[in-house]
Formats: structure tokens, C-alpha cells, sequence
């Protein structure tokens, strides 16, 4: 586990995992406890959290674009992957394992 921060792609692969789950986060439980049970501050608080993983996530896909001489095609992909659910691991196991 700890070889996946010697690397900028293994960095990547641990800010996506917690990306997604924090995606997750948001649509399955934070969403539901603001709209369902009238309760934005979990919302709020990892809405927050998920932003900042995000732009972290694309800011790293755009590093490894560079470093590893991926094509825009490898590139869009893996930018596209942060936007739909369950897309950033379906990234870490289509695209950042085979750069490697």
C-alpha cells in the first residue's frame, strides 16, 4: 500500500479511490439525510470535502497526462471517470494500472 505514494500515478489511484467514495458518499447518503430528512450539514461538510478531492483529482490526471505522455483520448476518459458514479475506480482499473 505505502509503494502507491513513491509514484505520481500511484498517488493519483489513492486520490481517486477516495474521490469516488466520497462521490459515493454524497449521492447515497448525504443527498438522501438533505432532501429525505431535512438535514444539509453532512451535505455541506462533505460537499466540501468532494470538491476539493475533485479538483485535486483532475489537477493530478492533467500532472500524469504530461509525465506519463498519455493521449487526449486516455486523458478525457480518465477526467470523465470523476463526473459518474462508480467512474473513478472503473479509472483505476482500465487505465492508471495499464500505465504503469
Amino acid at each position: 500500500m505505502l509503494d502507491l505514494f513513491k509514484s505520481p500515478l500511484g498517488r493519483l489511484r489513492v486520490v481517486a479511490f477516495v474521490e469516488g467514495v466520497s462521490f459515493l458518499i454524497i449521492l447515497l447518503v448525504t443527498m438522501p439525510l438533505k432532501y429525505l430528512y431535512a438535514t444539509p450539514q453532512p451535505n455541506k461538510v462533505f460537499g466540501t470535502a468532494h470538491g476539493l478531492l475533485f479538483v485535486l483529482y483532475v489537477l493530478m490526471v492533467v500532472q500524469i497526462k504530461f509525465a506519463e505522455n498519455w493521449n487526449w483520448k486516455k486523458t478525457g476518459l480518465a477526467l470523465l471517470a470523476s463526473v459518474v458514479p462508480f467512474g473513478t475506480f472503473w479509472a483505476d482499473a482500465k487505465l492508471f494500472r495499464t500505465a504503469s
